[in-house]
């Protein structure tokens, strides 16, 4: 056995905040699977969105932080919605070995217009536009992007879409968002909880990855063609649709038990987990480099009661610089 593979309950359980991968043998499917709780729940509570908003930004990073963790190199891996709803951005992204940071944007008075409406659907918030996943090997390297038309589509959907038009695998995905109610002092409080499970038909033989063709538009033929019809693979999506979303969310259940009881009959393996930090990679430096190119003229519209303020989107951190700092270079 390999020092990264172990078997079930070997070790204990990876717990919240760590991706687990595991295999299945017998099905040529490997996967990732996520339980997130207090860091998820540290990175909507600096923001204080409305819950939908708060919602849709936990889809987003556990997707991200499924895809992010299988990068094999130093990285990024960033996810990044631009749709004409009233949350209108969505971004995510993981920095390679275990950095995750997170922020939405949104029109507050649109939102709420929907809501009134009782339109609260994922896919009605986010409207019309596009998801776009990136990884960024760094300097001196091309970036690779997916692009996935979001109309209608939920994000789980998209990330099915993106691996079927970028990388030609058969993926399952599944998400879920919720709270948990725990005591605290002077009453209760809600905590923000995330769960998703990502699983991939890898056979040996390629002509058992073979899928029928996209859709082409309306009137395609092919339009209601079936996905892969290996009995492998159907197996698996039979096996994903009993999970229910509150086993994704439970922390008493945790990863490797879900996994147990889903693959138990044809043996599962799980790998080291994956341990994912709230770090965001803002720093004064950065952002006084970004400062630097600015001229006399930007420099002096930046101004504000005396110094130029800056808050991290992502981590909400200030910084302040005082004009003077940049005068000379201006």
């Amino acid at each position: 056995m390999a020092d990264t593979e172990r078997k079930l309950g070997e070790f204990g359980f990876a717990g919240d905040d760590n991706v687990v991968p595991f295999e299945v043998g017998p099905l040529d499917v490997r996967g990732r699977m996520v339980q997130l709780g207090p860091l998820l729940d540290r990175i909507l509570a600096r923001h204080d969105y409305p819950e939908p908003v708060a919602r849709l930004l936990a889809e987003a990073v556990v997707v991200t932080v499924l895809l992010g963790t299988s990068l094999k190199f130093e990285g990024k891996f960033i996810l990044q919605t631009r749709t004409d709803g009233p949350v209108d951005m969505l971004v995510a992204d993981f920095t390679t070995p275990h950095s995750l940071r997170a922020y939405a944007r949104f029109d507050a008075e649109r939102l709420q217009a929907l809501l009134d409406a009782g339109e609260d659907k994922p896919e009605t918030l986010l409207g019309s536009g596009v998801l776009a996943l990136t990884i960024d090997q760094g300097a001196h390297t091309q970036r690779y992007q997916g692009i996935v038309q979001l109309d209608g589509t939920t994000l789980e959907e998209a990330a099915k879409i993106y691996f079927r038009q970028s990388e030609q695998i058969p993926t399952d995905v599944k998400l879920s968002v919720g709270k948990l109610v725990l005591p605290a002092e002077g009453g209760r409080r809600e905590h923000w909880r995330a769960g998703g499970l990502l699983a991939q038909f890898l056979p040996k033989a390629p002509e058992r990855l073979r899928m029928p063709d996209l859709h082409g538009g309306d009137g395609d033929p092919g339009a209601d063609a079936q996905e892969v019809t290996d009995n492998a693979w159907q197996e698996l999506l039979a096996l994903v649709a009993t999970v229910d979303h509150t086993e994704l969310l439970d922390p008493t259940i945790g990863a490797e038990r879900l996994l147990y009881r889903l693959f138990n009959e044809h043996g599962v393996r799980v790998f080291e987990p994956i341990e994912i930090r709230d770090e965001c990679s803002c720093s004064r430096e950065k952002i006084r480099g970004i400062l630097d190119g600015f001229s006399a003229e930007e420099i002096t519209d930046s101004v504000e009661d005396g110094v130029i303020r800056v808050n991290c989107e992502f981590c909400s951190k200030a910084y302040e610089f005082e004009p003077a700092e940049f005068s000379a270079e201006a």
